[in-house]
């Protein structure tokens, strides 16, 4: 077989090899954004912040994944892709030391922002990665199995994370990341093939996709479905603390069962993506948002959390493998300069979304925050429409 626009032979499980090791990448890099969410109220005590001042952690690194894709296409130039990858590898391994020994919420956020710059640049060459990587009529199980990696940090990132935050502490929960993005750089080092680059991109270039009516229309969907999502995913811990009254196994559980739902998610709307494209962009939103507003009114019933939970998880992990099978369709003359763009369209709504849920969380209620989830999903849903709008 030859991998698609590389012109080169490599064997099947070579090529395979070189997904999963970009796989593993994306398990370490959502393992490392969103640990805080399980560790919230710990981060918080020893650092002394809010609640809602340690939801900025994630908040600062999506600031700076938003900047980092905009960029790296124009920054990165004509260096092998292969090395690009390694190097924001390494950059999270850089962050994941820093976040561990941090002595202050400062240094927090300055190690945070280090792996914003790893997640952005990862992100945004991640479909134009793997369309290079393998042809294109495998390019959506490809995609299915980089969220798989996706998956399974969020099936065990958060339960084991808040486990562990209660056992060796939220500092050691970090420092237990670090050996696995060694493995992870090594794995990389074996596996990617050379990569050198097609064109060099410039920001102008990535703006002007803007200026397509489907592209500009799918940016609005995906920054309001995303914002939404992370509004209300930031802050499932207090939710469960104070709303549900779980205690700490509970709270695992619940997280647990959360994360290995997404699993199920993962794998539907792999099978579905291809001929149900519009209508996963369109209803998965909008289900999200009704899950949401199901778990104030079950709050205080475990069991019912407990099957929410699971839906949540299922439905939110679908729409990440949307929407990236849309870019991989709606720019696919383009894929380098649209993920940057899809990037930063996420990462922006991710701290937007994270910000508006500390707000919400600080000056008002969980339920303010849940509520204000619900509304940007269902708006989210509204932009997509019947699909017409963001067709390429």
């Amino acid at each position: 077989m030859q991998t698609a626009e590389l012109g080169i032979a490599a064997p099947d499980r070579n090529v395979w090899s070189a997904v999963g090791s970009l796989a593993m990448c994306v398990a370490m890099l959502i393992a490392s954004e969103f640990m805080p969410v399980s560790l919230l109220t710990p981060i918080a005590s020893d650092l002394g912040a809010t609640q809602g001042m340690a939801g900025q952690a994630i908040s600062v690194s999506g600031l700076f994944a938003v900047i980092t894709s905009l960029f790296i296409s124009a920054i990165v130039g004509r260096i092998d892709r292969r090395y690009v990858l390694i190097g924001l590898t390494a950059l999270m391994l850089a962050s994941l030391i820093l976040i561990a020994e941090a002595p202050s919420f400062a240094l927090l956020m300055i190690a945070r922002a280090i792996l914003g710059i790893s997640i952005g640049g990862f992100w945004a060459l991640a479909t134009a990665t793997v369309m290079r990587l393998v042809p294109s009529n495998v390019v959506p199980k490809a995609l299915g199995i980089i969220y798989t990696g996706n998956a399974i940090a969020t099936a065990f990132a958060a339960p084991i994370g808040s486990y562990l935050g209660g056992v060796i502490g939220w500092r050691g929960v970090f420092w237990g990341l670090v050996p696995l993005v060694i493995l992870n750089l090594a794995w990389q080092w074996i596996s990617l093939p050379p990569m050198p680059p097609k064109a060099t991109t410039s920001v102008r270039t990535l703006f002007g996709l803007l200026k397509r009516r489907n592209v500009a229309f799918a940016m609005i969907g995906v920054m309001l479905t995303f914002a939404g999502a992370f509004c209300a995913f930031t802050y499932m811990r207090p939710f469960l603390e104070t709303y549900t009254q779980a205690t700490t196994p509970q709270l695992s559980l619940f997280l647990l069962g959360l994360g290995v739902a997404g699993f199920a998610g993962t794998y539907a709307s792999t099978a579905l993506v291809n001929d149900r494209l519009y209508a996963l962009l369109r209803y998965l939103p909008f289900l999200l948002a009704a899950v949401t507003l199901g778990l104030l009114v079950l709050g205080h019933l475990k069991p019912g959390v407990a099957v929410a939970m699971i839906c949540w998880g299922g439905l939110n992990a679908a729409i990440p493998v949307a929407w990236s099978t849309w870019l991989s369709k709606g720019i696919g003359d383009d894929p380098e300069s649209g993920g940057g763009l899809l990037v930063a369209a996420i990462q922006l709504s991710i701290m937007s979304g994270g910000a508006l849920g500390g707000f919400l969380l600080d000056h008002g209620s969980i339920a303010a925050t849940f509520i204000g989830a619900a509304v940007l999903l269902m708006l989210g849903a509204l932009i997509v429409g019947n699909g017409s709008r963001i067709r390429g």
